[in-house]
């Protein structure tokens, strides 16, 4: 039986090894080493990358960000008039859920399925501004109590949906 060779790492020449990539051959300490599928691999050749699904360029943010604010305005719109004409407390929270699933579904296909964390707060932001149009519309401004309530939870409720399918 012979000994292993022992060589340098080719990024940290101070450190001996005797580990090599199993696809370039290049040495590599424990400290480069990226274990795959396949085996040990250097960084180069492991090339990690972000899932395509998380990989946002800009334009997909100004796509998100037009979904959005559509979104807000038709769903600000169809809440108050839901909210002014069919007035049950918990139909609220349900109406919000529904709602914040559709932003989040909406935005999702503006921008192709993608996710991440700067979407889910563009979604969340919609939703509280779907809220906010929807006082200003129909001036319907809650009073401290109950109502405030079931407000700020189909609120949350919302916002939770929304960005739930967007993260």
């Amino acid at each position: 039986m012979t000994d292993p060779e022992i060589m340098r790492c080719a990024t940290h020449p101070d450190v001996e090894t005797t580990l090599k990539c199993g696809k370039c051959g290049k040495p590599i300490c424990p400290k480069c080493l990226v274990q795959t599928p396949v085996g040990a691999r250097c960084r180069e050749c492991a090339k990690l990358y972000t899932l395509p699904t998380y990989r946002i360029s800009g334009m997909y943010y100004i796509r998100a960000a037009g979904a959005a604010l559509g979104m807000a305005i038709a769903i600000g719109l169809a809440w108050g008039f839901v909210a002014n004409y069919l007035p049950y407390i918990f139909l609220n929270l349900i109406f919000a859920a529904g709602l914040g699933y559709a932003v989040g579904e909406v935005m999702s296909l503006a921008v192709n399925r993608k996710r991440g964390i700067w979407l889910a707060v563009i979604g969340g932001a919609a939703f509280a501004l779907s809220y906010v149009i929807r006082i200003l519309t129909f001036g319907e401004v809650p009073t401290v109590g109950f109502d405030m309530a079931i407000d700020l939870a189909g609120l949350i409720i919302g916002v939770y949906m929304a960005v739930n399918r967007l993260y």
